[in-house]
């Protein structure tokens, strides 16, 4: 194949601009193994995407693609072996809501989430849902902001950990609503769905799937969704901004950085290849069976996606009074 037409035109201005060597370096990308780090215990939603995204790379750029779990610190770990490699395009870095949260979460973090990494895509959205048990006596957002205000802080939300997406989302919706909630951490979405169950906590803003059997059963309710539209593939569920919090938005996402100082041209190829394998019937077909839909952003875009995150985000965490160290 033609390198122009593999390459694009980005190749042809880094030639006149700083020599041939970093072409050359993406024209022959990749010649050996390329590791993806999750930041987050093998088996989770996250996890999963990334070995889904490892197997059909080795389709197509025919290298072996190794996925490594570094857990610890809310993504710190992880981020920092991500540093320490090459900016070569041969580690790649599946970050999620923990990623750009580290910046506020996280005193004196070492590193710029912004400032020291290269956006590559987004590559998935998963909605959350504001579920309560079944006993509380509350049929809409509204009823429960009322609720939680006429008793403050005996109305308890669940989450999967501090700095979690489960957390955060409830954080931004007390920010918003002003409703007087209290947070209590868990170790894991699955713990959280047990306590809403037993009535240990009363509400939780978690992956909407784990809730929907018991929907069905009757034992949880869902009062909304936490997306800015109705979810295409829940579409009877009223989202949180039109039951009475304007301006609620709470994407669960993941994608795909790498170092910063990655040839462009090889980043421009890998977001090529997630981009067409995102497309993909069996992948689509994956996801949505999980509650996700592939929404995948150009480099440029997901930068601007990266920064409005850490924006919003860090408002509501130091709101919040949120720390983990």
């Amino acid at each position: 194949m033609n390198p122009v037409t593999l390459l694009g035109r980005g190749c042809l201005i880094g030639l006149v601009a700083a020599g041939t060597a970093p072409c050359v370096q993406a024209q022959n990308y990749p010649e050996r193994p390329i590791r993806i780090i999750v930041p987050l215990a093998p088996g989770g939603g996250n996890d999963t995407v990334a070995r889904l995204v490892a197997n059909k790379l080795v389709e197509t750029l025919g290298q072996k693609v190794i996925v490594e779990n570094r857990t610890g610190g809310g993504s710190v770990i992880a981020s920092k072996i991500v540093l320490q490699a090459p900016a070569d395009g041969y580690t790649l870095y599946l970050v999620s809501s923990s990623f750009t949260s580290a910046a506020t979460l996280q005193k004196n973090l070492s590193f710029d989430p912004l400032g020291d990494f290269a956006p590559i895509t987004r590559l998935g959205v998963v909605p959350g849902a504001l579920t309560v048990h079944s006993s509380l006596p509350v049929a809409s957002v509204k009823a429960l902001v009322a609720l939680a205000n006429s008793n403050p802080g005996q109305i308890t939300f669940g989450s999967a950990g501090i700095g979690s997406g489960s957390h955060l989302g409830g954080e931004l919706f007390k920010f918003l609503s002003k409703a007087n909630m209290l947070h209590v951490p868990y170790r894991g979405s699955a713990l959280v769905t047990q306590s809403l169950l037993s009535g240990e906590v009363m509400t939780s803003f978690s992956n909407p799937l784990s809730a929907l059997p018991y929907v069905k059963s009757g034992r949880l309710r869902i009062l909304g969704v936490t997306t800015a539209s109705r979810w295409p593939l829940l579409p009877q569920f009223p989202t949180i901004a039109e039951e009475g919090v304007p301006g609620y938005e709470f994407l669960i996402w993941n994608g795909m950085v790498v170092r910063a100082g990655t040839p462009q041209p090889i980043i421009d190829r890998v977001h090529r290849e997630l981009m067409a394998i995102t497309r993909m019937p069996d992948v689509v077909g994956y996801l949505e069976k999980n509650g996700s839909r592939p929404m995948v952003l150009s480099p440029a875009d997901f930068g601007k996606f990266l920064k409005n995150e850490i924006t919003t985000m860090g408002k509501v965490i130091r709101a919040a009074g949120v720390r983990v160290n």
